[in-house]
């Protein structure tokens, strides 16, 4: 197979199995079988044949993207990002008027 479509989509599967994985003891066996199945088909040569792998694999990841992927929480989009920021220096206010 052409090398850099296949380790995209190779990539790609792993961190979509692990979005779906909650425990990464659960993920490995999961990374394991999507090696195995990469493996399968790293003698293709013939450049017809590639592409329609790559279509199929572009398709069963589409078909398996998960609803919420995993976010490291200090990514953008994460449970922390830009959480405790320092706190905006305002110009201060004219003091209350004294009655």
């Amino acid at each position: 197979m052409s090398l850099t479509p296949a380790l995209s989509l190779y990539r790609r599967s792993l961190k979509l199995s692990l979005d779906w994985a909650v425990h990464r003891s659960v993920w490995r066996g999961q990374a394991v079988y999507i090696r195995s199945l990469f493996e399968a088909n790293k003698d293709v040569r013939d450049p017809r044949q590639q592409q329609v792998l790559l279509r199929e694999t572009e398709k069963i990841l589409e078909e398996w993207k998960h609803p919420d992927p995993y976010r490291h929480p200090t990514a953008p989009g994460g449970n922390k990002w830009e959480r405790n920021l320092p706190a905006r220096i305002l110009p201060y206010a004219a003091p209350p008027a004294a009655h």
